[in-house]
């Protein structure tokens, strides 16, 4: 990787979360590079988004946050899921089909985006639709990434917008891969292991002998986290925190591990501020809030 400021790449949805409460700008790959950025890094969103109003207004909110975009306009329409409570409060999705994020063309921007990119995150919700373009970008720009680059699948397993095929290509690119307590048993039933294979078990077993996978991350909410890196381990309590919302939680903790791991952090303090940063978000409304002075001091000093 270069010596200079890392390169990041938030690569797949931009999407509009519609709640209860009103449209939210969401995806993945766009709180990832919001979060990378704080940290240092040069970042930049890679997608796509409609020739509609809700594209303007994604890219006005991205460019106001600081977030560098590539995301040629599209004829399909911006993406967006609806939210609906249910009266235990608890939401249930509806996502729009064959949407602008679904069709992230591959061209000469983006691809030459790809050669210089030192990390890049990803998950499976972009590459759902079988005749989608971006199931073809995606693993395009993750095969024109510099040698020894770091590409991160953080699976964000939504609906039954995933495969094993998918999956399993996403595993084969990765250097780092990041699931959640839920998503594991699926991810095990999904290749015919046993679904009662606790974290340690899955590394072993499945990311590092079968996939030669190095870096996992794994998160269960309150019960707190573990990361694995070539075969060292540490668990991290979640700290107690008033909570606001959780949204962009996971994807600041993945940022903040990941970019210290590679601007040369421990194992421990890497999994630490990342855990701290996480706590920060869950506090505040939204998934990019801007880190107070006191974090961002603990992240330069763990360059």
């Amino acid at each position: 990787m270069s010596e200079a400021k890392l390169s990041c790449v938030g690569l797949g949805e931009i999407l509009w979360d519609i709640l209860p409460a009103g449209p939210r700008l969401g995806g993945a790959p766009a709180n990832f590079a919001f979060h990378a950025m704080q940290l240092g890094c040069d970042s930049l969103v890679v997608s796509s988004v409609g020739a509609d109003e809700r594209g303007d207004e994604a890219l006005k909110i991205l460019a106001d946050n600081g977030v560098k975009v590539l995301a040629p306009r599209s004829d399909k329409i911006t993406g967006y899921v609806k939210a609906t409570l249910n009266e235990r409060g608890v939401p249930t999705y509806d996502f729009a089909l064959d949407t602008a994020y679904d069709n992230i063309p591959l061209t000469a921007e983006v691809l030459d985006a790809a050669r210089h990119t030192d990390i890049c995150c990803f998950g499976s919700l972009a590459q759902r639709q079988e005749n989608g373009t971006s199931r073809t970008t995606i693993p395009a720009f993750l095969d024109a990434m510099p040698q020894g680059s770091i590409r991160v699948f953080d699976i964000n397993l939504r609906s039954n917008f995933f495969s094993r095929a998918t999956l399993e290509a996403g595993m084969q690119r990765c250097t780092a891969f990041k699931c959640n307590d839920e998503e594991l048993p699926v991810v095990l039933g999904l290749f015919g292991y046993d679904q009662s294979l606790n974290a340690q078990q899955f590394y072993d077993q499945v990311l590092r002998d079968k996939f030669g996978i190095e870096t996992f991350v794994y998160t269960c909410g309150e019960h707190g986290s573990d990361v694995f890196v070539k075969g060292e381990h540490n668990h991290e309590p979640t700290p107690k925190v008033q909570v606001v919302d959780t949204v962009g939680a996971g994807d600041s903790f993945t940022a903040t591990f990941i970019v210290g791991l590679a601007q040369g952090c421990d194992l421990k303090r890497a999994h630490e501020t990342a855990v701290a940063v996480a706590a920060y978000v869950c506090g505040q409304n939204g998934a990019m809030p801007k880190l107070p002075e006191e974090l961002k001091a603990r992240l330069a000093s763990q360059a």
